[in-house]
């Protein structure tokens, strides 16, 4: 019999039929808003928590804390009550309302703070205390290690090895780092196209870290191509892929759509899959969609 924690990952790769001008690329999407939690950030999540407990690195006595802009909390909420673990989690005050009712919902303890970086300053000070245990996203290999084993056989698979160019939001850069690892050894010819906000761009989900905050499990040798985007591009395909392609997501799988249709227009033939991150209803209290 299943559980909810057999529910992750096997998402929908689905074809885009009105926005990709070139006829010679087939643009797909990965719809990560199918997991349980909502978003792509389940994979990572479980893979974290799973790993933490078989090592023995933490147990039902383990208080969790993590840092996060959303999506890896809502997981993190999830899972870490499916596995009997309290969490505490540090977002920033932007956050949408949403986010911070269903984590909630799952039984997590929720702090708000000014920005990404002071949640993260702040978890790590939490956790050096002793008094909890820091899962780190930004740093703990079973976040890519998740998308080596999950997220790029099911693109690989699904394509039946066709793919040519994977394109991703970049985060904590899990999900691009964990994904070009697997396309990379069963085709070293795929590109690997990496999203990024322009200076001025405020896109959730997506960051441009100061060298500080860099994430420390990314490896730029992993990407083949950075491509910037700006705010107005992200909120104009978030709109267009719900009102042209059925696709409800929030901004940073625009931001990515928009990096795959402006790529599409590069070349004369291909395959692009690009990651849908999460669901639209998770804005609907912002301007996302107004």
């Amino acid at each position: 019999m299943k559980t909810v924690l057999d529910t992750v990952g096997n998402t929908p790769l689905v074809q885009l039929k009105h926005l990709v001008p070139n006829p010679a690329v087939s643009v797909y999407a990965k719809l990560e808003g199918n997991n349980p939690g909502g978003s792509v950030k389940d994979r990572p999540a479980l893979n974290m928590i799973r790993s933490a407990l078989e090592r023995g690195q933490i147990s039902s006595r383990t208080k969790l804390i993590e840092a996060t802009s959303g999506n890896t909390g809502i997981a993190m909420a999830l899972i870490a009550n499916l596995f009997n673990l309290e969490i505490e989690l540090i977002m920033p005050s932007s956050s949408t309302r949403e986010r911070v009712l269903t984590m909630e919902a799952f039984g997590a303890k929720v702090i708000l703070l000014d920005s990404m970086e002071a949640c993260r300053d702040y978890a790590e000070e939490k956790a050096s205390g002793g008094d909890y245990f820091l899962l780190n996203q930004f740093a703990n290999p079973d976040n890519y290690l998740s998308h080596y084993k999950t997220t790029g056989p099911e693109i690989w698979d699904d394509t039946n090895g066709g793919i040519t160019h994977f394109v991703s939001s970049m985060g904590t850069t899990g999900t691009i780092m964990g994904t070009s690892m697997y396309l990379k050894e069963k085709n070293p010819s795929i590109q690997i196209v990496g999203c990024q906000p322009t200076e001025e761009a405020s896109i959730p989900g997506i960051r441009r870290w100061a060298p500080a905050y860099l994430p420390k499990i990314f490896d730029p040798k992993r990407v083949d191509r950075i491509m910037d985007i700006t705010q107005e591009e992200a909120v104009d395909m978030t709109r267009r892929l719900a009102k042209e392609e059925g696709i409800f997501a929030g901004m940073s799988s625009g931001g990515a759509a928009s990096a795959a249709i402006r790529l599409s227009r590069e070349l004369e033939s291909g395959t692009i899959v690009f990651i849908v991150c999460d669901r639209g209803d998770r804005y609907l209290s912002s301007d996302l969609f107004g």
